[in-house]
C-alpha cells in the first residue's frame, strides 16, 4: 500500500494533529474534533493511526548494519537527573578521532526514528550520541502516546541540564576530535537553540523547526547556526522575525532555510508530514554544514 502524504489530509486536520502531538489538546479532544474529517469508511481513530509514525516502514539504516557500531551507554548529569542513558553510533571501521554530533529527539524521547538519525550520521563519518530525556521515568516506553504522557511529567529544567551534560560528555569522549555539533527536531530543535546560548564551545548547531530563545539571548550565540523551517508552521515561525533581527544585531553567523509547501516535522520520514525532497535537501545541507564546521 502506498504511504499517505500530507496532501492526503485536510490542512485543518494536520493543524489539529500538530496540537495533539505537542500537548495542546488531549487524545479525546483530537478524536472528537477529527470526527468531521472521518469520511469514506474512515474513523477518527483510523485518521490518528494514519497520521502517526510507522517506524519500521521508514527505517533507513538497519540496527544491525555492519558499517556501524551502536551501543546504549550511561553518562553523568550532576545538575540534572543524575545518571542518564543515550544511544551512541559510530563508524565500524573508524581510525583516529572524529567529529561528534549530539542528536536531540522530539517530545517523545529516544524513539526508533531518532536512533536511525544517529545511525545515518555514523554512516557520514560522525560519532553520534542521542540521549533519552525520559531516562528518569524509565526511558522511551515503545509507545508514542505513552511517551508524550511521560514527557509532560519531566522536570524541564533538569532535562535541559541533562542535554548540557550530554554535550560535555560527548565532546570529551575518546573518539572525539574536540569539535561538537548538535542537531535536533521540534522540541529537540528548541534544545539545540538553548545549547547555542549556553555553550560557547559548541561548534555547529542545526535546529529543525525548533522554538527560538528570547531575543535578548541572541548575543550569547557563538556557534554557527543553520536553521530549517517548514512553510506551514505558524506556531514556530511566528517568533522567527524577532529572533532573526536579534541575531543580525549580535553579528551571529547563521543561515536559515524555509521549505515551500512543507509541514512541521517534514524531515521525519515515519509520518505523512514527511516531505522527501525537502528532507533530502535539508539533510544534505546539514551534513555539509557539519563537515565544514567540525573538521580539524
Amino acid at each position: 500500500m502506498q504511504r499517505k502524504t500530507a496532501q492526503d489530509f485536510d490542512q485543518e486536520l494536520l493543524i489539529l494533529f500538530d496540537a495533539y502531538v505537542h500537548g495542546t489538546i488531549d487524545r479525546r479532544s483530537f478524536l472528537d474534533r477529527a470526527q468531521k474529517f472521518a469520511v469514506g469508511g474512515m474513523t477518527a481513530g483510523m485518521l490518528l493511526t494514519a497520521l502517526s509514525p510507522d517506524f519500521a516502514a521508514a527505517q533507513v539504516v538497519p540496527k544491525d548494519d555492519k558499517r556501524i557500531k551502536t551501543e546504549v551507554i550511561e553518562y553523568p548529569s550532576t545538575a540534572g537527573n543524575g545518571t542518564m542513558k543515550g544511544y551512541l553510533a559510530k563508524p565500524a571501521n573508524m581510525t583516529g578521532k572524529l567529529p561528534v554530533v549530539l542528536v536531540i529527539h522530539e517530545n517523545r524521547g529516544l524513539n526508533p526514528h531518532i536512533e536511525d538519525i544517529a545511525r545515518r550520521l555514523a554512516l557520514d563519518n560522525f560519532v553520534a550520541f542521542a540521549p533519552d530525556a525520559l531516562t528518569p521515568l524509565g526511558g522511551y516506553p515503545g509507545d508514542e502516546d505513552k511517551a508524550r504522557e511521560l514527557f509532560a511529567k519531566l522536570d524541564q529544567k533538569k532535562a535541559t541540564e541533562d542535554f548540557v551534560a550530554a554535550a560535555e560528555f560527548l565532546k570529551n569522549r575518546p573518539e572525539s576530535n574536540g569539535k561538537i555539533g548538535a542537531v535536533g527536531f521540534c522540541y529537540g530543535g528548541g534544545i539545540v537553540h538553548v545549547l547555542s546560548v549556553r555553550l560557547p564551545e559548541l561548534n555547529a548547531a542545526v535546529p529543525f523547526y525548533g522554538n527560538q530563545p528570547a531575543a535578548a539571548d541572541a548575543a550569547k550565540v557563538k556557534a554557527p547556526l543553520m536553521m530549517h523551517f517548514a512553510a506551514v508552521d505558524e506556531r514556530i515561525n511566528a517568533s522567527w522575525p524577532t529572533y532573526e533581527a536579534a541575531l543580525k544585531a549580535a553579528g551571529a553567523r547563521y543561515v536559515a532555510y524555509q521549505y515551500p509547501g512543507t509541514q512541521h516535522g517534514f524531515n521525519n520520514d515515519t509520518t505523512p508530514r514527511f516531505d522527501a525532497a525537502a528532507a533530502k535537501l535539508a539533510w544534505s545541507r546539514t551534513i555539509e554544514f557539519f563537515n565544514k564546521n567540525l573538521g580539524v
